[in-house]
């Protein structure tokens, strides 16, 4: 046995070596070969090919030629732009020639780019287009989650967990004209459209407009960008009822570390006021969201149509926040004079009701002596720190009970949305092959309500003043009237 260990101990690292000699001759196989279009047999230069499963990889040179050195088993993946992958079994071959077929479908898809549409192969500007069937998935309360990620040089963030919070959107970072603003937003052809009046569930596509050129007929207000919304829309065929929910719970994963009543007893001169509080943990919650969402469509070869409400209860990691929304849309289409005119009606509805909660009570609840009972019955003269309500206060400056912020004060708001619009296209070839002319209205109603209420025992803003209650409404509406005429026609050289 002891032959055997020193016979092993010696010839092991010659194994050893021998082993990684062996793999990397495996790997050290030299593959080229050549990459042409199908359409017109010229070379592709810039391919990318890689080695499936790998990160190992190279592109094609000027003539389209490449060499990249593969293991055993390798299987080749050839991708570009305008073209369908193709992948191939190396096998024992040191030759790969490769012939790419033009994706055809990808080509012709249809991208809105201001007033009218193009295809894909026919832009020359930045450029991004993304369907439903690409969007973020889960319980999505802002259309802008939708597209978080998928799109470069796009950054959408949505710090906190305030449901009522608005994200922040900035494409190719901040803009020259009215620095630091966000893209325009147009939604269904209706310019700086309130994104409250579209729900998540009802987006069919979003384009984004990134550079100078693709949002030059939005003028300056096309600065930083343009975001295009389309909604979804009824299709020829029988009615199709459809519904979907889902909920979610969110809950704080990692919070400010703050000391513990007993950690800041240890403190030389910490004031010991008997309790032990987590005053986080008072002011937050676990809380649970929900979304309903039903839709119905038909249409014929004249008429298509489809409506759907959708439903919203959303509540906030602090306690007291979350909103309640309702919307409801219909999207009707409508031919008539042999097809020649056409009518497309667009109308939605958003009604929303929003409790906002108080930042204040985070900031006190960092702030708090953790030995700072919640309530104290005890004292009863609110000059020697006493009763406030029935919640303990201390009587030093710029001080709150984090509790009593949150649940004596309100802050509570409805918004109220609608947007109409309008498109009459009439087709006039009959008369000159090519010619089209549109005439467009859109109007959008908003209306902002917002209140709020301080107990006269809350030390927050209400005390000493017998209370304290505000109300304020905003109202808001914008009318916008467009007419188009298009024409297009091909001219034969």
């Amino acid at each position: 046995m002891t032959k055997f260990y020193l016979l092993v101990k010696r010839f092991l690292p010659v194994l050893v070596l021998a082993s990684c000699c062996s793999v990397a001759l495996a790997q050290s196989r030299t593959v080229s070969g050549k990459v042409t279009s199908a359409d017109d047999a010229l070379s592709i230069p810039g391919a990318n090919i890689l080695e499936k499963g790998t990160v190992n990889g190279t592109v094609t040179d000027a003539d389209g030629n490449f060499k990249i050195s593969v293991g055993d088993n390798a299987t080749l993946v050839f991708t570009f732009v305008g073209f369908a992958t193709q992948e191939i079994v190396v096998g024992s071959q040191s030759v790969v020639s490769v012939t790419l077929k033009s994706d055809v479908t990808s080509l012709s898809e249809v991208v809105v780019t201001g007033y009218g549409t193009q295809e894909k192969k026919e832009l020359t500007s930045a450029i991004t287009s993304v369907k439903s069937a690409d969007f973020n998935k889960g319980t999505v309360n802002d259309p802008m989650q939708l597209l978080q990620g998928k799109v470069a040089g796009l950054a959408i963030a949505r710090p906190g967990g305030d449901p009522n919070g608005k994200s922040t959107i900035r494409l190719r970072g901040i803009a020259t004209f009215g620095a630091n603003s966000e893209p325009l937003i147009v939604i269904d052809g209706v310019i700086g459209g309130s994104l409250s009046t579209v729900d998540p569930n009802d987006i069919a596509s979003m384009d984004v407009l990134k550079d100078a050129s693709a949002a030059a007929i939005y003028g300056s207000r096309g600065g930083s960008g343009v975001i295009i919304i389309t909604t979804k829309t009824g299709k020829v065929g029988k009615m199709q009822v459809s519904y979907n929910g889902s909920t979610n719970t969110e809950s704080i994963a990692r919070s400010i570390p703050v000391m513990d009543a007993a950690t800041y007893r240890k403190v030389p001169g910490a004031v010991d006021l008997g309790a032990s509080t987590d005053w986080l943990k008072t002011v937050t919650q676990t809380s649970h969201s929900q979304v309903h969402n039903l839709s119905v469509s038909a249409g014929n070869a004249s008429t298509q149509y489809r409506a759907s409400i959708n439903y919203r209860n959303a509540n906030g990691i602090a306690i007291n926040s979350g909103f309640q929304q309702l919307n409801a849309r219909l999207n009707l289409t409508q031919k008539a004079l042999r097809d020649r005119l056409t009518f497309t009606l667009n109308l939605s509805s958003s009604s929303k009701d929003a409790k906002y909660g108080f930042k204040e009570s985070f900031r006190y609840a960092v702030l708090s002596n953790p030995t700072l009972p919640v309530y104290d019955n005890t004292l009863t003269s609110p000059t020697a720190g006493g009763l406030f309500g029935g919640y303990a206060e201390r009587a030093i400056f710029d001080y709150f009970n984090p509790l009593s912020i949150a649940q004596q004060g309100k802050a509570d708001g409805t918004d109220s949305r609608l947007l109409v619009s309008l498109n009459t296209e009439y087709d006039f070839s009959d008369f000159v092959p090519g010619l089209r002319a549109s005439a467009f209205y859109s109007s959008q109603r908003e209306s902002d309500f917002r209140a709020e209420y301080y107990n006269k025992t809350a030390k927050f803003r209400g005390y000493g003043r017998n209370g304290l209650a505000t109300q304020q409404t905003d109202r808001r509406n914008t009318e916008l009237f467009e007419s188009v005429v298009n024409y297009q026609r091909n001219i034969s050289s």
